[in-house]
Formats: structure tokens, sequence, C-alpha cells
């Protein structure tokens, strides 16, 4: 339940314990102006890209610049992308939100594999989502077909901040809302389902994004979107003012997604002193419909895992022992680990001002600075990429695919998976706790270090793991950026693919599943250990 920002001291330490001064807005002290200037710089940083697209557009000149936008063309795009978004988001809201709810909250059989099987689709990368059931369906293109992969690549984003908030709330909550009367259906939408609005909007953002920026995905079922296109766009002229003015057009979507986000999220607290009741929730038990319960769960796992690797296998079982050449194979997952870990932690703690900021003092500097942290996550990689070519081939050609650009890249992309789910962990600390650091002599820094990110080190964690599953399997940015000789297992599998070599691609998909694994468990781990279980 919601709380009031109140804290009370001990009868005999009124005095001493004199509280610092509040904002009424986070409940909090100003926050301090290193975290704002260390917010500041990261904001700046996500600019680049930006800065870049408006820099070629005042190049361009206004009237090409209209004839570019004002076409049929991008209109075809538009409709095509917002189509996508208004399908896949709420079908993953359903699909993550039932799940969810069978799984934590009721008595079927086998819940906790059931629970791993939901979260195990993040380790099978998106594109090879969609090579799996082009290869199972050739016929498989247009809207719908990308809407069903999507859902599938996509919805344990959803899955895991739904499943982990609905695991910590306070039985409670629901008890008191039985007493007065409500059955249980209505006990789930009116008590439970607006405790879970913070994990699905963020959940929705998350997914909302990566359809804006998807590439490989939706070139395998030919459906064409910005993200396609520029792609395409690049490739036939290396430095097309179409495609950058497409790039534009992409920004205003994920601006307008991040400001739908803002409004439905709200200002609420979600956090409360203590841990609330010491059982677990009530089980409900199913009766009857333990069968069509069991049959979601089992089906979206033949659909998000039986059918990649059933494609996987006969890959690797037509290619033998002849396709694992471990020179290369070996030589690519090295660099894929390396690479996933340093770009893990530089995101997440590059994201950590700005999430302490949008939980503890939201406000208008503050979400205009977050605004910067996530429109960068819907631009393809392409166009980050180009970006920091253009910067470093003009200011500081020494840095030129270099493996420091590269990492600044990732750090780019990956910003609104770390802030999502460091804001979500953060917003489960209650403030009342820094406060009263404070109170005790702590300086606000020391307060937030010693404090609030030692209970949101769980989130820090899962957010590493979140976005090292990006960069494994993150394709354009690797393929413009890095040095000569490097290669992922990504761009080893999407150059073989390209040459219609899907035999030999197929250790390098498998290796990209395998290193996922680890990273997809440490996800799941960390959701049970922020519950407390």
């Amino acid at each position: 339940m919601l709380q009031k920002n109140t804290y009370a001291a001990p009868a005999g330490q009124a005095a001493a314990l004199r509280l610092p001064p509040l904002t009424a807005a986070s409940g909090g002290r100003v926050p301090h102006a290193s975290v704002i200037a260390l917010a500041s710089v990261v904001a700046l940083l996500s600019l680049v890209p930006l800065g870049f697209i408006v820099w070629i557009t005042a190049d361009t000149g206004w009237r090409q610049v209209i004839a570019l936008i004002f076409r049929p063309r991008v209109g075809e795009l538009l409709t095509n992308t917002v189509l996508l978004e208004v399908c896949t988001i709420p079908l993953c809201i359903v699909l993550a939100v039932t799940l969810a709810w069978l799984t934590e909250r009721t008595d079927i059989p086998g819940a906790r594999i059931w629970s791993w099987l939901a979260v195990a689709p993040l380790a099978v990368p998106a594109f090879v989502h969609s090579y799996a059931w082009v290869s199972l369906l050739p016929g498989m293109r247009g809207l719908w077909s990308g809407v069903l992969v999507s859902v599938l690549a996509y919805y344990p984003f959803l899955y895991l901040p739904v499943a982990a908030q609905l695991r910590r709330l306070d039985p409670a909550i629901e008890d008191a809302a039985a007493s007065l009367g409500l059955g249980p259906w209505r006990v789930f939408f009116r008590a439970v389902l607006p405790q879970l609005r913070l994990a699905i909007c963020g959940g929705s953002l998350l997914i909302g994004l990566h359809l804006l920026a998807e590439y490989g995905l939706y070139v395998m079922i030919r459906f064409d979107t910005f993200s396609t296109a520029i792609v395409d766009q690049f490739q036939s002229a290396y430095n097309s003012p179409a495609a950058n003015m497409l790039g534009g057009v992409l920004v205003f979507c994920c601006l307008l997604l991040l400001g739908i986000e803002v409004l439905v999220r709200g200002n609420e607290r979600y956090a409360r002193v203590g841990s609330g009741a010491a059982r677990p929730a009530d089980r409900r038990r199913l009766g009857w419909f333990v069968v069509p319960a069991v049959a979601l769960p089992l089906a979206a796992a033949v659909l998000t895992l039986g059918v990649p690797f059933v494609t996987l296998g006969r890959w690797l079982y037509l290619g033998g022992a002849g396709i694992w050449r471990m020179d290369t194979v070996g030589s690519a997952l090295l660099q894929t680990i390396v690479l996933a870990v340093a770009g893990g932690l530089l995101a997440t703690l590059a994201a950590a001002p700005m999430a302490w900021l949008s939980v503890r003092a939201p406000g208008r500097l503050q979400r205009i600075l977050e605004a910067c942290h996530y429109y960068v996550g819907s631009l393809p990689g392409v166009v980050v990429a180009l970006a920091l070519v253009s910067i470093t081939v003009r200011l500081v050609l020494p840095l030129y695919q270099t493996f420091a650009t590269l990492l600044l890249a990732y750090v780019l992309l990956f910003l609104p998976r770390a802030l999502v789910g460091l804001r979500s962990s953060i917003a489960q600390a209650p403030v009342e706790l820094e406060r009263a650091a404070m109170a005790l002599g702590r300086t606000p820094s020391q307060a937030v270090r010693q404090i609030t990110m030692r209970l949101a080190a769980p989130g820090f964690a899962a957010s590493v793991a979140l976005v090292a599953l990006g960069i494994t399997n993150e394709l354009t940015a690797t393929l413009m950026l890095s040095p000569n000789g490097t290669e992922t297992l990504a761009t080893k599998f999407w150059s073989l693919t390209s040459e219609i070599d899907y035999v030999s691609a197929a250790p390098y998909a498998f290796m990209m599943v395998v290193l996922s694994l680890p990273l997809t468990l440490l996800l799941y781990a960390q959701s049970k250990r922020t519950a407390g279980q």
C-alpha cells in the first residue's frame, strides 16, 4: 500500500534526530549536485547520435528534408511501426502477466520449471528466433509474422519484472480487498494489478524500444520498419540524407513512446518500510482449470524454445563434427565474453545516477535527462555507429575503430536496459532509510552509496546481465565499429547466413545460446533473491 513519507524517531531521541529538509516531489533531500552532474554527462553523450542527425539535417537543407520526410514511403514505414507496437506490446503484457500469475500465485504443477522456461527465451537471439521460424515455415512474412516472433522473443522482458513484483507484494493487501467483499477477479484488478504498474510500464517501454531498433528479426521475415529501411539506405549510400531523415523520425517515435510511459507510470511510490507480512501469499487452487493453465506455459515453451532448438539441432546434425572449427569459434566466443562483461559494467554504472534521480527526485530537469537516456536505445545500431564514426574520423582519429569507441556504442545502445532494471530496484529501497542515515550524520552521497545502492545490488547485477545479453547478440554497431580482426558470435553467424551457409553458422548460433543461458539464469536467480526467496 502507498505510504506517506514520514519518519518517527524514538521518543527519547526526537531532539537528537532532526531530519533533513525534504522536497515535496521526492520525499527526500534535494539531490546532490554531483549526481545531477554525472547524469548530465551521460545525457550529453547520449545526445551525440541526435546531434549527428541534426547536423546532417542542417547540412541537407530544409527543402530536401521536407521532401524526404513527407513522402509515401515514410508513411508506409510509420504505419508498419505503429501497428507493430500496438499489436505486440498488449499481447506481451497479457502473456507475461498471465504466466507470472500462474507461476507465482497458483498451485499449478511444476511452477518453478514453468517460471524458468518463461525466462529462458532471453537466451535465444531475436534473429535466431526469426530464422528458426522462417526455416520451419518459409512463407512467413509480413506484420502478423513479425508480431508472432516479436512476442515470443521479447515477452520475457515483461515476465521477469512482473513475476519479481508479484513475489514482493504484501498478501495483506489482497486479504484486505477480499474482506471488503471483492471476488478473486476484482481483487486482482483492483488490488494487485495497480501494484504491478511500475514493472509493466518499465517492461513495456523496454519491449517498445527493442521493436523500434530491431533489424535482423524483420529482415528475415521481410517486414519493413524504420530500422530495416535505414540500414538499406546506408548500405546503398554510405552517408545517405534519406537514411538520416528516417533516423530523425525514429527518434520522434521513441520520445513519443517515452512520453506515453511517463503518463501511465505516474508518481506513486511502491516502497514500504519493513518487509510486510512474513507469510507467503496463498496460492489459488486451480481445480478443473489446471489443464488449460498448464497448456499455456507448455505452449509458450514449445514456441519459444522448441522451434529454435529443433532448427539448431537440424543444422548441427547436417554439419557434423566438421563445422566445429575451434580456432574461429573459440576466438569469437572469447571476444564476445570480454565485450559483453565490459559493456555491461560500463552501461550499468553510467545509468546509476539517472536511475536514482528518476526515483528519488522526479522533476522537469530529471525527466529531460531521463528522456536523453532512453531515446538512444530506440536507434538502430547503424545510426549510433555512423555518428561515432563521423566524430572519431573528424575530431579524434586515434579512436576510430577501437574498443573504446565500440564500448561507448554499447553503453549508448543499452542504457535503457540498465536504467529500467536499476530504477525498479531503487524504487523498492525505502527513502526513509536514506533519511535516517543522513540524520545520523551520513552525507547524502554516503547514504545513497551505503544504504540504497547496497539494497539495489541485486538489481545492479541483473542490469549488468541484461546488458551483457544484449551485447552478446548485438550486430550492426559491432560490424561497423569493431577493430579489424574482431569477430563476435553474432557477426560470424550473420556473415555466414548472409552467404546462405546455414550449416556453418549453426555453431555460432548454438554458442550464443550457451553463452546467454548463464546470464539468463542469473537474471532469474536475482529476481528470486530480490523478493527474499
